[in-house]
């Protein structure tokens, strides 16, 4: 009994991430979590571009030019 309480207090936070892990799975709860990560990077992205137009502008020219 002993060694399965150390087991456990040892890779209890693989443990507690397995089922965690499990339960979005299941849930289908990364289809929403997927949803909003690729939100926030559009949003990141437009931003990017907004405030850096010129430099976007440049690396672009410079992608045309190499194919």
């Amino acid at each position: 009994m002993d060694e399965v309480r150390k087991f456990l207090m040892k890779y209890r936070g693989a443990i507690i991430g397995g089922i965690v892990a499990t339960l979005i799975l299941l849930t289908r709860l990364y289809e929403l979590m997927i949803g909003i990560l690729i939100i926030a990077l559009g949003i990141y992205l437009g931003n990017y571009i907004q405030l850096n137009k010129e430099v976007v502008k440049e690396k672009l020219k410079k992608i045309i030019d190499k194919m």
